[in-house]
């Protein structure tokens, strides 16, 4: 053997790895310390690719506002065990704090702190949304962030012009409960809409709607279909007799952004 234990556990300490995998690395590697790093990160990489088609949905959420920006970071696994370990969501903590400061390209950054937790912690683990949004003059920016078993599970970023924090602050708790894919409806790409005029008026004439009440029944189907969908038509969990829209005049919501695990 030309390496002794403090050698295997200076390499358990540099990568993350059990005490046998850091023998194995250096008797693969007859002793060489660099290159048992690198034998690690290899056989780590490969062994993610195989497991590369395993389903991720569970991971942990990260939500960082630096002044005038804010950022969202989705960082995605295939356990919660995982996904609450101090390793991953340390990772998206940091990964959220750099893209507030210098925008979405900084995950790249990460690529090698990603790669040495595939070696340890032997998921399938990778970057899913990353957003970032900054405020503009006249603009406030808001963040919330849901936390469950010790990680970050639905992030939210709003935009407000012309209101407060705690007005903004108080959509971002909204949009964190109604989970909204839309800010208005003219984001809603026109072939859902499609679909779901088809989908509603199939099911309308299979209940014998008269003909001639058709367009009227399948128009209210549709706007109740966007008011569950549509941010600004979403009735305000506060008070549901009021659209968010209406809650929140004069003031506009310029820009909002959300993850959550599941999605």
């Amino acid at each position: 053997m030309s390496y002794t234990a403090k050698d295997v556990q200076k390499l358990r300490q540099t990568t993350g790895v059990g005490m046998m995998d850091a023998k194995k690395a250096l008797d693969a590697t007859d002793g060489d310390f660099d290159a048992a790093v690198k034998h690690l990160r290899v056989q780590g990489l490969a062994s993610a690719a195989k497991r590369a088609e395993r389903e991720a949905s569970e991971g942990a959420i990260a939500v960082v506002r630096d002044g005038r920006a804010a950022a969202l970071v989705e960082l995605r696994c295939e356990t919660d065990f995982v996904a609450k370990s101090d390793d991953f969501t340390s990772l998206a903590d940091e990964m959220a704090a750099r893209v507030a400061a210098d925008g979405e390209g900084a995950v790249a950054e990460f690529q090698e702190r990603i790669e040495t937790l595939l070696t340890t912690l032997k998921e399938n683990i990778s970057v899913g949304r990353v957003i970032r949004l900054v405020a503009g003059e006249g603009e406030v920016i808001n963040t919330y962030l849901h936390q469950q078993s010790d990680r970050g599970v639905n992030g939210v970023i709003v935009v407000v012009n012309g209101g407060d924090d705690e007005l903004a602050h108080d959509i971002c708790v909204h949009a964190a409960f109604a989970k909204p894919a839309y800010l208005r409806r003219d984001d809603v790409p026109a072939e859902e809409i499609d679909r779901e005029r088809q989908t509603v008026e199939e099911i309308s004439r299979n209940e014998g709607k008269p003909e001639a009440a058709l367009p009227k029944i399948i128009e209210g189907r549709l706007n109740a279909w966007f008011k569950d969908r549509v941010l600004l038509e979403q009735p305000y969990v506060k008070d549901e007799k009021q659209s968010v829209e209406q809650f929140i005049a004069p003031a506009t919501i310029r820009a909002f952004a959300q993850a959550f695990i599941g999605a």
